[in-house]
């Protein structure tokens, strides 16, 4: 059975295990969902009702950066499994106090509490330390690896709150290193737009 992966094209979440994927070569059925209108048979899978979700068989595996490991554990051709520790304790930091930055900064009338400049700046610390990082192409060498990928569809997320803004801060190595991401092929052929999945429907296998 080919696994199933619930997927939602603007999640980053999302986006990083696709990533993943598409780096283990390891084929799979996307089935793209939309969160205001969430499939009955996505509900049923998703113990969390979150995107991405996959299905291997009788398992399921709910949270993204799991996903990303079950992917590459599959094959991992470019090597991005080949991380220092530090680099997951980079990852940890992006998903826990840069994410909540993030999201008190980007969506901040759910957060009456947080100020969102003060948010803004927690983000920037973090952004800032990955300038400081990047003295080479990559987080740690001339090759991505598992923290590049899973970090910086975030930082894509938090630069275009405010493109123009972000433009014009003191990080050019990791300005440099988004950018380069975002012209990628790996990053365009990620991002390709499938229409909403219903039951029924024939498979879209990714990568095709």
């Amino acid at each position: 059975m080919t696994p199933i992966l619930y997927s939602f094209r603007r999640c980053p979440y999302a986006m990083r295990a696709r990533l993943a994927v598409a780096a283990s070569g390891q084929q799979v059925e996307l089935r793209e969902i939309l969160l205001r209108d969430k499939a009955p048979a996505f509900l049923e899978t998703s113990p969390s009702a979150t995107v991405p979700c996959l299905q291997v068989a009788d398992d399921v595996i709910d949270e993204s950066l799991d996903v990303m490991k079950w992917a590459l554990g599959q094959s991992d051709p470019e090597g991005w499994l080949n991380m220092p520790a530090a680099g997951h304790d980079l990852i940890a930091e992006a998903d826990g106090p840069f994410k909540k930055a993030l999201d008190r900064t980007k969506y901040a009338s759910r957060y009456p509490d947080a100020n969102p400049e003060d948010q803004r700046i927690q983000a920037h610390a973090f952004l800032h330390r990955l300038n400081n990082q990047l003295t080479t192409p990559f987080l740690f060498g001339e090759t991505p690896n598992l923290a590049d990928m899973a970090i910086l569809p975030f930082v894509r997320q938090f630069a275009f709150i405010d493109k123009a803004r972000f433009d014009t801060e003191n990080w050019p190595n990791l300005s440099r290193w988004l950018e380069s991401f975002l012209v990628s092929d790996r990053f365009q052929s990620i991002m390709a737009k499938y229409p909403k999945w219903v039951e029924g429907d024939a498979p879209t296998l990714f990568p095709e």
